[in-house]
């Protein structure tokens, strides 16, 4: 009687437990497995970013068409206005997308942390359950007919055993089934972290760039004084320079050369090419290798003391020097920077191709240029709208050939 009694009262609490784990089973399967924001947050985030894409995409459009026309002052502003506008349009998608991202991300975190809490309860339940099913199961048939007080009783008795045991098998399969779901949630959403991340530091980006843009226009304002004659007279001298070394370079070969040696003096500083192609004097340094320009930087030794003469709150439109090569200077110090090599500010509104391909340099003290390094030496000259431009140039071997224009 004593193990008919622990056997009913173990069915019991088979069946309560079973009652019990079906409904927590439904409350958790019932879950969203992808959380997202309300659907009105989603919407109306989806939608404005639509817009945006369209407005960058129409703005992006329109720049391309104003740099097909002709090069104006007031097209360059409208270019310039319209590259602010543009950027800030990507700042605003990129602050949205973020925005979308933190919301899921914060919604899901909750439902993933209610999740992995049911989950861990109801494992504990499951395997004291397992444990009783087993302690039932190894009552012997004879044992379940003496407790029984009748046939029906019997097979009763005996059907819950079955039904406890293929539940548990289910309920088994299906929570792993959701763990694992549980486990590439949170992976997904971890991607989403990183994704906010990069966000972040694109944001970062697009501000500095936003704030170079808008520092550009005044500095182009101001350099031109707001007046259109003086930037086609700008433009046109910037033009023609580029015009006339590129031909040289492109054309010339070297012949007739000297044998140079480093620190011996080749030319003066000169303002040759004036007025249509130097705006004063200084020297115009270049470096090709293979014919394809180098950044002076990389072959020019550091130490050296350098003064800019746009000062520190220029350095983004009219470029800088960083010089971290072995070759001496071809000026005595202090040399001064009156603008740096690349895609600058300036070279952008000035170069056809927006990049200012040498350094234009200057000495406080001498006005005397020496070689930087071994070589070969070469003089001549060019034409530049009716005026000659001289230069020199060294052969300095394996393809690297440094240029000198402007020179007395």
């Amino acid at each position: 009687m004593m193990l008919a009694r622990r056997f009913s009262a173990l069915l019991i609490i088979i069946i309560f437990a079973i009652g019990f784990l079906v409904f927590n089973h439904h409350l958790i399967f019932a879950q969203d497995p992808t959380p997202t924001p309300t659907p009105d947050e989603s919407k109306k985030i989806e939608e404005e970013l639509r817009n945006k894409e369209q407005e960058i995409k129409n703005l992006e459009n329109k720049i391309a068409e104003l740099r097909e026309k002709g090069k104006t002052l007031s097209s360059q502003i409208a270019i310039m206005d319209s590259q602010v506008k543009l950027t800030e349009a990507r700042i605003y998608t990129t602050k949205q997308e973020a925005t979308g991202l933190i919301l899921d991300i914060d919604t899901t975190t909750k439902k993933i942390a209610s999740l992995e809490e049911a989950l861990n309860g109801l494992t504990e339940v499951l395997l004291k359950r397992i444990v009783a099913t087993y302690e039932a199961g190894t009552l012997r048939p004879f044992e379940v007919l003496l407790s029984s007080s009748n046939a029906p009783s019997y097979f009763l008795k005996l059907n819950y055993l079955e039904i406890a045991q293929l539940h548990d098998k289910r309920l088994i399969y299906d929570t792993q089934a959701t763990k694992n779901d549980y486990t590439n949630q949170k992976k997904i959403f971890e991607e989403k972290k990183k994704r906010v991340e990069t966000l972040k530091a694109q944001l970062e980006t697009y501000n500095r760039q936003l704030e170079q843009e808008k520092k550009d226009k005044e500095n182009l304002l101001l350099v031109t004084k707001n007046d259109e004659k003086k930037y086609q007279s700008l433009l046109e001298q910037a033009r023609s320079e580029r015009a006339a070394i590129e031909g040289v370079i492109a054309s010339i070969q070297l012949k007739d050369g000297t044998p140079i040696k480093e620190g011996e003096t080749i030319a003066i500083v000169g303002n040759t090419g004036a007025p249509y192609c130097s705006t004063g004097p200084h020297l115009h340094f270049e470096v090709r290798k293979n014919g394809s320009t180098e950044n002076p930087s990389n072959y020019l030794k550091s130490g050296v003391s350098l003064r800019y003469s746009y000062g520190s709150d220029k350095y983004d439109y009219y470029g800088m020097v960083n010089p971290q090569g072995s070759w001496n200077w071809p000026l005595h110090e202090t040399i001064e920077i009156h603008q740096g090599y690349g895609s600058h500010g300036f070279a952008k509104s000035f170069y056809p191709d927006g990049a200012h391909h040498g350094i234009d340099i200057d000495s406080d003290s001498s006005n005397i240029i020496k070689a930087p390094k071994d070589g070969t030496l070469y003089k001549g000259s060019a034409s530049c709208r009716g005026a000659n431009m001289n230069y020199v140039a060294i052969d300095h071997g394996d393809g690297v050939i440094s240029w000198y224009w402007h020179v007395k």
